[in-house]
């Protein structure tokens, strides 16, 4: 499958690189990637490669310092400029030190695919819900079961309610909401109508055995 982010926004990047927004926001504010990898004119966005030297600078924070790997973004950017180039980037901080950075390209590489499957996954049309993402074949809001992912419900919890769904869609609909958060408050989840019966009577029974 052919990856097709050129751009992303600040969460789309944080969630390939694997690590927080704030992280992203500090890379950016501290001149820590190029300024060609970025863009702040209006709304943050970022190059693709960006994604990796992010990703570069906090998993070599142990044995890198700042200056060392400031310089080996810089000179990577510079020498391997297409992504394919950069798996087999090599960089040199010294004679004796050289670092490859495959590995986390690889890592860069599987999120940045993870996330393409999860945006295909989920499709906006107006006559579905008024235009509401849903998951693709359905009629399930993403942000529904991605809430209830990120609440720790448990798998076969959310098979009973959502039994149309495989656990890749749930894993898949926890980093879609991930990369692209509604903003504003939360809007408040909807079971599906086939459960909410069955939810109230458990509510009833605990209430009436004096559970929580």
């Amino acid at each position: 499958m052919e990856l097709n982010f050129e751009t992303l926004t600040t969460t789309e990047a944080a969630v390939v690189a694997g690590v927080s927004v704030d992280d992203v926001n500090r890379a950016i504010d501290r001149k820590i990637l190029p300024e060609n990898l970025y863009w702040t004119a209006t709304v943050r966005t970022l190059k693709r490669d960006a994604c990796l030297w992010i990703a570069f600078w906090f998993e070599t924070s142990e044995w890198l310092t700042p200056d060392a790997r400031q310089r080996m973004i810089s000179e990577g950017s510079n020498r391997c400029p297409s992504w394919a180039e950069l798996r087999t980037c090599q960089l040199q901080e010294s004679r004796t030190i050289k670092v490859g950075i495959q590995d986390i390209w690889d890592e860069v590489n599987a999120r940045l695919k993870e996330l393409q499957n999860a945006q295909q996954m989920v499709i906006e049309d107006p006559e579905i819900l008024s235009g509401t993402p849903v998951i693709q074949g359905t009629r399930i809001p993403v942000y529904d079961v991605a809430s209830l992912v990120d609440e720790k419900t448990p798998m076969d919890e959310l098979k009973e309610l959502y039994p149309r769904l495989s656990e890749e869609q749930f894993r898949l609909a926890s980093l879609y909401a991930r990369a692209r958060p509604l903003r504003g408050r939360p809007k408040r989840k909807a079971l599906p109508e086939s459960s909410r019966i069955s939810v109230s009577k458990k509510h009833l029974r605990e209430a009436s055995m004096g559970g929580p």
